[in-house]
């Protein structure tokens, strides 16, 4: 792998362990009964700042796929996400968004004409049971309607990040991280202000937890995510995995949580499936890109 393949999967490791944090920033700075304006006003504002960095206002010829690009990855996937972090307990809610690499080999099938190996159907899986290893309460209450936003947001993310392999480079990494942000977010806040009314007058503590969340946990990861992605692939959606484990190691640091035994255990599967998925999703990427010979 080349050098500049190292900085671009270094610096795309680094994005789920921004988004680690974002759950705990959620839960305990924003107001939790109003998921959908939370996401909207994640993504508008980060999206925006991307834009004035340097990429400007989207090409009208891209506007219909990158406004699908931003509905899959920003409208759709913030909205549920916020709605199942705000239903379900932080482990449960993990496990169920865990379930985005394997949605993402499944898709690349159809969309990529890439089918899944067994071994990357086996590595997704293995994260999926690492992850609940890690983080799920075996007392968690179940809330069905958290559960589906949860596996909504997770197929929602997957499906935009096989778009972005499949349509190509339509802008640079900076570009298309803003304008699927400023699209997604202009999408949402209109639902959102319509669903949910407009929230309590803000706090400091409120300003405080979005502002990280605008600044370091979207703008920034996502411009390093897309990057990912169009550098990498979509195999990149396996180092998702690594964002409860981070989640759950800031726990263990900050409350003076012990991990136990089990989430050892979990941390380990979690850490060989991601390797293992990203390996073999690159080399089937590979494969299919060679050409194939012609027959007689």
């Amino acid at each position: 792998m080349s050098l500049n393949l190292n900085r671009t999967l270094l610096t795309t490791i680094l994005v789920p362990c921004l988004w680690g944090s974002t759950y705990i920033v959620f839960t305990q700075t924003l107001p939790v009964d109003h998921p959908l304006l939370v996401g909207a006003l994640r993504a508008l504002p980060a999206g925006l700042l991307l834009m004035a960095l340097g990429p400007g206002l989207p090409p009208r010829d891209k506007l219909l796929p990158l406004s699908a690009l931003g509905l899959a990855n920003i409208g759709i996937f913030f909205a549920l996400l916020f709605v199942s972090a705000a239903r379900l307990p932080g482990g449960l809610a993990a496990t169920v968004g865990s379930t985005q690499p394997l949605i993402v080999g499944l898709l690349a099938w159809p969309l990529l004409g890439r089918r899944p190996g067994r071994g990357q159907i086996l590595a997704a899986l293995a994260g999926l049971i690492g992850v609940a290893l890690l983080v799920l309460d075996p007392q968690a209450k179940l809330d069905a309607v958290g559960i589906v936003a949860g596996l909504a947001s997770a197929a929602s993310m997957a499906t935009g990040t096989v778009l972005i392999e499949r349509w190509g480079k339509m802008g640079s990494p900076l570009a298309l991280a803003a304008w699927q942000l400023t699209l997604g977010g202009l999408i949402l806040l209109p639902v959102a202000l319509l669903v949910e009314g407009l929230p309590p007058a803000p706090t400091i503590l409120n300003g405080i937890g979005l502002g990280y969340l605008v600044l370091v946990g979207t703008a920034l990861a996502y411009w390093l995510w897309v990057r990912g992605i169009t550098t990498l692939g979509a195999s990149v959606a396996f180092l998702g995995l690594l964002s409860p484990t981070v989640a759950t190691i800031l726990g263990a640091v900050l409350l003076g949580q012990w991990l136990g035994g089990v989430q050892l255990l979990g941390i380990a599967v979690i850490l060989g499936s991601t390797i293992t998925g990203m390996l073999l999703s690159r080399r089937a990427a590979a494969a299919a890109a060679r050409p194939q010979p012609r027959s007689a």
